[in-house]
């Protein structure tokens, strides 16, 4: 998963990569169907979670 980017929206990280689900689960973003995951960018969505976006960027591209 090499080819997801921070600008990605998680709609269409999920679309291209199903198999993240869980990684963004497992991170603590449980909504994974609600319609900010359709509208905004990974980045944003970390940084509402409180979260680290190289953290999280480097278990998605380690699969």
């Amino acid at each position: 998963m090499a080819n997801i980017t921070k600008e990605m929206t998680i709609g269409e990280i999920l679309r291209t990569y199903p198999e993240a689900a869980p990684i963004l689960m497992e991170a603590g973003m449980h909504c994974l169907g609600c319609p900010s995951a359709q509208g905004e960018s990974l980045e944003e969505a970390v940084m509402v979670h409180g979260m680290n976006i190289d953290d999280l960027m480097s278990k998605l591209t380690a699969l």
